[in-house]
Formats: C-alpha cells, structure tokens, sequence
C-alpha cells in the first residue's frame, strides 16, 4: 500500500471510531486499542492518543477524501474489523460499515461472509470462508476438490517415510537455523512430520508453521489469530475472507469451523493483530507461494533470515 497521507488517514481512523459508536455505544477498549494500533502501524500516524481529535467521517466524507481505489478497499477491512473486536459480530457496527462500502461502490466476498452470518446463515458464512482459505493455500480454485481429504493426504497406503525422515534429519542442523527452529516448534507441538499418516498436507502444514517460525507467533489462540493476520498481510489470494474472517471466527467467537484445531474464544490482540497485519504485508517473501520451498532455506540462519526478508520483531511499537 502506497503511502498515505495525513487528511486520508484522519478520514479512514475517524471513520473507524464512527463504527465503534455506531448505535450510541460507548467505545470499548478493543475499539480504542484497535483504531490507535491501526493508525501506528498501518497508517504511520505515531502517537496519536486521543480519539476524540478525529474527526467524524460518515460515508460521503470517504467518498470525498479517498479518492485512489485501492485505498478505499483497504479501508473497508478496516472498518469491518471494527465490527467483530469485541468478541462477537455487533450487527449495529456491521450496517454502519456497509453504508461506508455501499458509498465507497465497495463489494467484496468478506462482506458477504459477515451479512450472511449476521443474517443467520453462520453454516453458510463459515463453509464459504473455509472455501476461500483452502483457494487461498492452493493459490488457484479449489473447485473438485475436498478439502477435507486434502488436508490429510498420507493416510493409509499414501504414507510416505522417506519424507518423514528428509523432516526429521533437520534436527540434526545447527541450532540457529531455520531448519532446526521448524523442527524445534513442530517437535514441541507435537505435530507429526509431513508423510506421517497423520500429519497435515505439507502445503498448508509446513507452510503455516514455517510462517509461524519466521512471525515469533506461538500457537496458543492468540498465537494462531496472530499467524494467519501475518499471513494475510504476506499472501495476497483472499488475504480477508480465506485468513482473517476465518481466525477470527474461530479463535476470537469461538466458532469451530473445521476439526484442524480446537476453537477459541477472545483471542483477538487489538494492538498485536494490526501490527502482525502490517509486518506481514512488508515482508519481502511469501510462503504461500506456491513457486517457494522449505527446502531452499533450511540450512540459512534464522535471524539474517528474517533480515532478508525484512520480519520486524513482534510486539514491538517502532
């Protein structure tokens, strides 16, 4: 995203707060929290502290201000984040949210996503989201597909030791590198290797917890909120419907979208989440790219990786 200037950024934060009040709500800390951690690390607006200096954008003052579509779009996300972190989907913040996308000529899958769950139709909203992340790992339609029998392809007579082993023989790599870490964090985990019969398909599982070791994210809820924001912001297919909207239904409503995992509730950081949003979209390598292989940089060292590839610490307000 390009740079943003300062009459456009007060437009978008004020809008947010906007979207914290909808319905004459007192705002919350998340939503305070929320606005100030999306204006340092999104926006570049450093210590802003009071909210009360913003001023009140209502749809036709976006439409006015935020004349580059791109940044429009990347607003929208943020006003519809307003909507769920308080650990629920607030219906009073979703309509104001839309009158900002319908003036904006905003329309987006992650929108439909939250007007059908909001509507009743959660089963429907979660499937599609569901969808959208297997899309978004493949990085192609998954049409055809199960993703449900892609998610564990060595099951059975599919076993396959030989990769089980090329995984294993990582933990025989100096400690400070990127192949040792991976195996430190799926041994701690206790996640079994791809080839095992039970291990996830290596292009999610090893991609995710590679992302996991490059971001510092543990896998607690928090964590795993945290990782798959990071994502989104590194990997450009379906960065809301198929990574936030999902992890945020999942770890922070407590929503059990799949049997990959266990459901959490409140795990939504509202200053860490839109900082892992921004480290992620600076990063210069994406994991989920399918063109990209563990393999070709297991032996690197972990910190000048991370260098390389510009992963700022986390929980660090610069």
């Amino acid at each position: 995203m390009r740079a943003v200037g300062s009459r456009e950024s007060d437009a978008i934060l004020g809008a947010m707060r906007q979207v914290a009040l909808a319905g004459g709500r007192t705002i919350t800390y998340a939503d305070t929290a929320s606005i100030r951690a999306a204006a340092h690390y999104l926006l570049r607006r450093h210590g802003l502290v009071d909210l009360g200096t913003l001023p009140a954008s209502e749809p036709a003052d976006l439409v006015e201000v935020l004349k580059d579509r791109t940044l429009a779009e990347e607003a929208v996300k943020y006003l519809a984040i307003m909507a769920m972190v308080d650990g629920s989907l607030d219906h009073g913040k979703l309509k104001r949210v839309l009158e900002y996308s319908r003036a904006l000529d905003i329309e987006a899958d992650y929108l439909t996503d939250l007007v059908e769950a909001a509507s009743g139709h959660l089963a429907w909203a979660t499937a599609d989201m569901w969808r959208k992340n297997f899309d978004s790992v493949l990085s192609r339609p998954s049409e055809g597909l199960d993703p449900n029998v892609w998610i564990r392809p060595y099951e059975g007579a599919n076993a396959d030791p030989d990769l089980v082993a090329r995984y294993e023989a990582l933990g025989g790599l100096p400690q400070n590198t990127f192949g040792k870490a991976l195996w430190d964090f799926d041994k701690a985990n206790g996640y079994p290797f791809p080839g095992d019969p039970m291990a996830l398909n290596a292009a999610f599982g090893t991609a995710h917890d590679s992302t996991h070791v490059i971001s510092g994210y543990d896998t607690s809820a928090r964590g795993e909120l945290l990782v798959s924001t990071f994502t989104a912001g590194m990997h450009p297919i379906n960065p809301m419907s198929g990574h936030i909207l999902p992890v945020i239904f999942f770890f922070h409503f407590g929503e059990q979208m799949n049997d990959v995992g266990h459901a959490g509730k409140g795990g939504l950081d509202p200053d860490e989440f839109w900082h892992a949003w921004a480290r992620g979209a600076e990063m210069t390598a994406d994991i989920f790219d399918p063109q990209w292989s563990v393999w070709d940089w297991v032996e690197h060292d972990l910190d000048e990786l991370r260098r390389h590839w510009n992963v700022t610490p986390p929980g660090n307000r610069r």
